[in-house]
């Protein structure tokens, strides 16, 4: 799993949507495609995006593809994810270069 793939693939909505879905149950492509207004192409982008970082993997069942979440991968993103970000409590900054945790960003 690359770090910059899995932020890649849950950079857009659909992506992250379809990872909530396949949380709960395994789908189809269909299944999936018909919840988004968007051509076939596109959701085959998505599909593409989302195996790629390797957050979904796919399985041919006579004429379907089922789609189920890896959630061993998706498991080690968090944990990337929550490193890189910490867990603790953000530390304001004092120097005068840079914004504190507190200013506003207008």
């Amino acid at each position: 799993m690359k770090i910059n793939d899995v932020i890649n693939a849950i950079s857009h909505p659909i992506r992250r949507d379809i990872i909530k879905r396949l949380r709960k149950a395994s789908l189809s492509a269909g299944e999936l495609s018909q919840t988004y207004v968007v051509s076939k192409p596109t959701m085959s982008v998505h599909f593409k995006t989302l195996k790629a970082a390797e957050l979904i993997y796919a399985q041919r069942a006579g004429n379907h593809i089922i789609y189920h979440l890896n959630t061993t991968v998706a498991e080690e993103a968090l944990i990337l994810i929550a490193q890189l970000l910490g867990t603790s409590e953000p530390q304001a900054h004092t120097d005068h270069n840079h914004r504190t945790s507190h200013e506003k960003i207008l």
